[in-house]
């Protein structure tokens, strides 16, 4: 009986301990997938990222983020089952951006070009040319300018406006699926 007893408490202690670190993990990385061509070329759809929650963000960073953009019908059946039960409660899109403009920059957007506190951006991660006019003088404090790589296919702040800090969910920093691209997200500090 006693070793039947010494077992179990071992076996409780074992699951204590995992139940811990899985809380630990919880609190500072997020999986998630992406589910647009709004990142391509750097992300495609359905890579599987890692993000890390952090409140320091860099130009250049690649962020997720709540939006008020609600999911459609065609977008929940593209996820899987648990997904799916989530989606229902919350059908609120997630969305992966770049970050281009921190709080206190100024961000102009004309002929193509993107220019941050009077200097030009050197993107040459970009899937398609930017497009748009856009004149701010200053980024709130707490706010960030987001956009896609795939400027003409990307719902960002040219149109949804500065993101809230509390809006951020963390920083991708690593792919882990597919297999063939397992790594590090490359980004470029802009």
């Amino acid at each position: 009986m006693n070793k039947v007893k010494s077992e179990l408490i071992e076996w409780i202690k074992s699951l204590v301990y995992a139940l811990i670190v899985v809380a630990l993990i919880q609190l500072f990385i997020i999986p998630t997938m992406v589910y647009s061509i709004s990142m391509n070329p750097t992300l495609v759809e359905k890579d599987v990222l890692i993000l890390y929650k952090t409140n320091t963000l860099h130009r250049g960073d690649i962020v997720s983020f709540k939006s008020e953009l609600l999911l459609s019908e065609n977008d929940i059946k593209k996820l899987n089952p648990i997904q799916q039960v989530l989606a229902n409660r919350n059908p609120q899109k997630n969305l992966i951006k770049r970050v281009i403009g921190l709080p206190g920059d100024s961000i102009q957007i004309k002929n193509s070009k993107v220019i941050v506190n009077g200097e030009v951006l050197i993107e040459d991660y970009l899937g398609s040319k930017t497009i748009g006019n856009i004149d701010i003088d200053e980024i709130p404090s707490g706010e960030y300018f987001l956009m896609g790589d795939n400027r003409s296919n990307s719902t960002d702040s040219r149109s949804i406006g500065t993101i809230s800090s509390e809006k951020i969910i963390g920083k991708s920093i690593f792919r882990i699926y597919p297999i063939s691209s397992i790594g590090k997200v490359k980004w470029k500090e802009i």
